[in-house]
């Protein structure tokens, strides 16, 4: 079933390349209550082997997927989703654009059975107690690659759609996926768009604007 190899591929997640100065990982699965909630959320949506399209985000942030193991979800929406849990009920922007756009989509139900969230880099990365991303150090990017791309390559062996990919950031993510694709093929192609917390922090006024061109992306 895809959620034993969801969840095996998390538990044994580890990076061993040395990394720059003062970046600390942020590895929520090896906390045994965020591993439990894993576990509660991918026996429930992936409990089964059918084959998905993939949409990747940049790596998890520490109030998100960080703290729950599940992209794009933060505590509140776990328990929205039915998933109790004891973590502080913080709520991530990119969360609450992903949850009300999946609504739209026709639920998380229906969502998850034709989805897969995963992120380029599935572990993130804290420097002076703030969230980084993989990209935001030419140094880190160069030191995670062959973390990345042998992520990717696992992650892709379980039998996801690999016609298309949906990169979730129109900018460095995109361009560092992009360059990854041309030489590993991961992909037919990658279709950017617009991060959700790009939306939420300077678009918001237009929100539904790009749930409607997510719908029209993802539902093509």
């Amino acid at each position: 079933m895809l959620a034993e190899q969801i969840l095996s591929f998390f538990k044994k997640l580890k990076i061993t390349a040395p990394l720059p100065k003062g970046v600390e990982v942020l590895n929520p699965y090896r906390n045994k209550e965020t591993f439990s909630l894993c576990e509660k959320f991918y026996t429930r949506f992936y409990n089964d082997t059918h084959s998905r399209k993939v949409i990747l985000g940049i790596n998890p942030g520490r109030l998100g997927a960080g703290l729950t193991g599940v992209p794009f979800t933060d505590p509140t929406k776990l328990e929205m989703l039915g998933i109790p849990n004891a973590m502080p009920k913080v709520r991530e922007l990119s969360s609450e654009f992903i949850y009300t756009f999946i609504d739209k989509f026709g639920g998380p139900e229906k969502f998850y059975k034709q989805f897969y969230f995963s992120s380029v880099s599935p572990l993130g990365f804290v420097s002076d107690g703030k969230n980084l991303n993989y990209y935001d150090q030419k140094e880190l990017a160069r030191a995670l690659e062959n973390f990345i791309v042998k992520s990717l390559k696992e992650q892709l062996s379980w039998g996801f759609d690999r016609n298309i990919c949906f990169c979730l950031g129109e900018g460095e993510n995109y361009k560092f996926i992009q360059k990854l694709n041309e030489r590993h093929l991961f992909f037919e192609r990658v279709v950017p768009l617009p991060h959700p917390r790009f939306i939420m922090q300077y678009k918001r006024k237009k929100v539904n604007e790009y749930i409607d061109k997510y719908l029209t992306e993802l539902t093509d």
